[in-house]
């Protein structure tokens, strides 16, 4: 039976290197050609880890007390299905690892003595850490997905927001716009404590699109609107935009719903999209590769975000004590809603 002294003999590295490659440990340091010729050879000299190792670790984790805190309600992920896809997916591998996420909390009717008991807690979206330092017990592993604010403590997953900004004015400045609008959601900065008001922040998005179109002296504050992640005021933000004497000739938004929304308002007043106003919406929701015309969008790696987030609580739980902030890349799907065109 391979051992990891075999592969190890092998790789010409130690047993430890072995070990923490094999576990997926993100905190050693070692080259992506050392860690693959170590699954290369595991792979080869069909290393199977030990029977009773896994069980052990599998009871392990099975014994663990875990929760899910969202900022999102029910009816906040029937409008915006993205949020209900990672929290399945975070689930999902979990569960694939042997941790059972036991409660579901939504911050709209938490109760923070529910924090208490937990050994771990995966947080999504955007809420004080410190309520969360302290509501939970000072052993608790905490991993945030999409929190805008980071804690020395507590591990981070994050889609890339500045690149994908990046990405998508690049994708319109070189299809020849220069006068590009925005459509930002609003920015909650949540409280466990219901009796302390949510703060209003400017959401990532909405903070690089300033920044980066500042740089290239393109950006124009009437173009920047503010709506509520959802089609009706997209539509209503969209119309804002077009009341101007002078409109921009292309515009993100900072999700699919409120895109939706934009489109229909640009549609009532007759402005053809890509020829007068190309759109760039965010999240790939399926709709959006059937509307008229197919929207432009962001694709957010779900699984990517939920498994990694799984695997960061799962690594805190076995003992790894280095913070990690792990940031998902997004990818650009361009479809006719910003095809090049003529007329900008």
């Amino acid at each position: 039976m391979t051992t990891i002294k075999d592969i190890a003999e092998r790789a010409k590295v130690s047993t430890a290197t072995v070990s923490r490659v094999i576990n997926n440990d993100l905190t050693l340091a070692v080259s992506d050609e050392t860690r693959n010729r170590i699954f290369m050879i595991a792979k080869e000299l069909q290393y199977k880890p030990s029977r009773l190792k896994r069980m052990k670790i599998e009871n392990e984790m099975s014994s663990k007390k875990v929760g899910f805190l969202t900022m999102s309600s029910e009816e906040d992920e029937k409008g915006d299905p993205t949020l209900a896809f990672i929290r399945t997916w975070v689930e999902s591998h979990c569960e694939q690892l042997g941790i059972k996420v036991g409660k579901i909390i939504r911050n709209n009717s938490v109760d923070p003595n529910a924090l208490k008991n937990l050994d771990g807690l995966i947080v999504l979206g955007t809420i004080s850490t410190e309520d969360i330092e302290a509501s939970v017990s000072e052993h608790t592993k905490v991993v945030f997905i999409n929190n805008t604010i980071e804690h020395s403590k507590y591990d981070l997953v994050s889609i890339g927001f500045k690149q994908t900004v990046e990405t998508i004015i690049d994708h319109l400045t070189s299809s020849g716009h220069s006068t590009i609008g925005f459509i930002g959601g609003t920015h909650l900065f949540e409280r466990l404590n219901r009796s302390e008001p949510a703060e209003m922040i400017k959401d990532p998005f909405t903070v690089y699109f300033e920044e980066v179109m500042t740089e290239l002296e393109l950006f124009r504050p009437e173009f920047v609107k503010r709506a509520y992640w959802d089609p009706a005021t997209g539509y209503e933000a969209m119309k804002e935009i077009l009341a101007n004497p002078i409109r921009p000739t292309a515009c993100f938004i900072a999700n699919d719903p409120m895109a939706i929304g934009a489109l229909k308002a640009l549609q009532e007043e007759g402005v053809q999209v890509p020829e007068e106003m190309a759109l760039v919406g965010f999240d790939n929701i399926e709709i959006t590769a059937y509307m008229n015309p197919p929207l432009s969008t962001v694709n957010i790696f779900q699984e990517q975000i939920g498994k990694t987030a799984a695997q960061l609580l799962f690594e805190k739980l076995n003992g790894r004590e280095a913070r990690i902030h792990s940031i998902i890349g997004t990818q650009l799907v361009i479809r006719e809603s910003s095809k090049v065109n003529k007329k900008v």
